[in-house]
């Protein structure tokens, strides 16, 4: 009985090791950077290594800023991804609520047209999507065969296009709404209710945990994105963002210096996502919890 009760009582070691050393590999990673901004010229890539710097200094950030025009790189990303993260919510919680709880012809083919969109990357679509905008009729001095002008290449609306539907935010919509009861919905109809009201009333209030977590996930991805961000801001410099801009820095600064003044953009625009993540941890960890149960 003893020997038992010993064996009920070991602690899982090795899967404490395993959480251990995976917060290791995901905390470092963030620490040097955050330490080699601080560093000074010359320090980054010094041999033997210092994981610290030898005296904490702002001069990194300043430079930054100097060199960045941060007000208008912070203002194009906030702008495109609130737009982003507000269309995903919209449309995936509406296409959701339609292809999990309402009968249609077609509607098993269109929700597997949905799950296609997920099977191939983001930037095979770009060259397309940026050919698109450039034809777009009656904007940026086109005519109304799209031609003659940049399209809509050269206003912000370029930043968030290809991005106001997710195929990946309608599926976890759907399958979240699936597990809501049917009999709740028909009561709700009986008693006179429309399909808009059920779905703002009954339906959404309901889905606030695994909102939360495509919020989350819909404006990291939004605030991070560089490749399409990068192509935009070739037909108009003004439409740069963050991650462009802070990769642009290599342009202006000096080598011993690039890297430790990189770095402290680079913690500058982390902050943003951080600051919500750690608004948000309670519902976003509730949401992935729902979502792996379902």
């Amino acid at each position: 009985m003893t020997g038992s009760r010993r064996r009920g009582r070991r602690r899982p070691w090795g899967a404490y090791a395993v959480v251990a050393t995976g917060a290791v590999l995901t905390v470092v990673p963030f620490l040097d950077m955050l330490l080699t901004s601080f560093k000074g010229p010359g320090e980054f890539g010094k041999l033997p290594f210092r994981f610290l710097p030898q005296a904490f200094d702002l001069s990194n950030y300043r430079t930054a800023l100097h060199q960045l025009n941060l007000p208008l790189l912070f203002r194009n990303s906030v702008v495109a991804t609130v737009v982003i993260t507000g269309s995903t919510l919209v449309t995936s919680a509406l296409a959701g609520y339609a292809l999990a709880k309402l009968r249609f012809p077609g509607r098993e083919l269109v929700f597997r047209l949905v799950l296609s969109t997920m099977m191939f990357p983001p930037f095979l679509f770009f060259v397309p999507h940026f050919l698109i905008l450039v034809h777009w009729p009656g904007a940026g001095g086109n005519d109304l065969l799209g031609r003659g002008g940049a399209g809509l290449t050269v206003s912000i609306a370029a930043l968030v296009m290809p991005f106001l539907v997710s195929g990946f935010g309608i599926f976890l919509m759907r399958q979240f709404m699936l597990s809501l009861p049917d009999d709740m919905l028909e009561a709700a109809r009986l008693d006179g209710a429309g399909e808009f009201t059920v779905w703002w009333r009954i339906v959404l209030p309901q889905t606030k945990p695994v909102a939360v977590t495509l919020t989350l996930l819909t404006f990291v991805n939004a605030w991070n994105e560089y490749i399409w961000a990068l192509l935009v801001s070739t037909a108009n410099p003004r439409l740069m963002t963050l991650p462009v801009g802070i990769q642009m820095l290599q342009s202006y600064l000096d080598p011993d210096r690039m890297v430790p003044v990189m770095m402290a953009g680079l913690v500058l625009s982390v902050l943003p996502v951080l600051l919500l993540f750690l608004l948000l941890q309670k519902h976003y960890l509730r949401g992935v919890l729902l979502s792996g149960l379902k």
